[in-house]
């Protein structure tokens, strides 16, 4: 599902016009987006948590050649779902 279809969907089930859920989700994403780039952790009870990792510089391969290369230090999102989310999958 992408981005479009999410818009339609949460239309559909909360009879809501299209433009104002895209709205909301475009203000919830950045919200999110900003919360993580300030190094809050953003948890949705039930549904799971977005934290900020950090990275570490160091050694990865080039999986073609298997040569060595550096890895910068950097920051990137990570999820974990929440209980209640695994339970609705299974």
């Amino acid at each position: 599902m992408n981005k479009t279809e999410l818009i339609a969907a949460v239309s559909q089930n909360a009879g809501l016009a299209a433009p104002d859920v895209r709205r909301v989700l475009d203000a919830l994403l950045d919200t999110i987006s900003s919360a993580l780039r300030d190094g809050v952790e953003v948890r949705l009870v039930g549904f799971g948590t977005f934290s900020r990792l950090h990275r570490p510089a160091g050694l990865a391969r080039n999986p073609r050649t298997g040569e060595a290369v550096r890895r910068p230090a950097m920051h990137t999102a990570r999820f974990r779902a929440g209980d209640g989310l695994k339970r609705s999958l299974n």
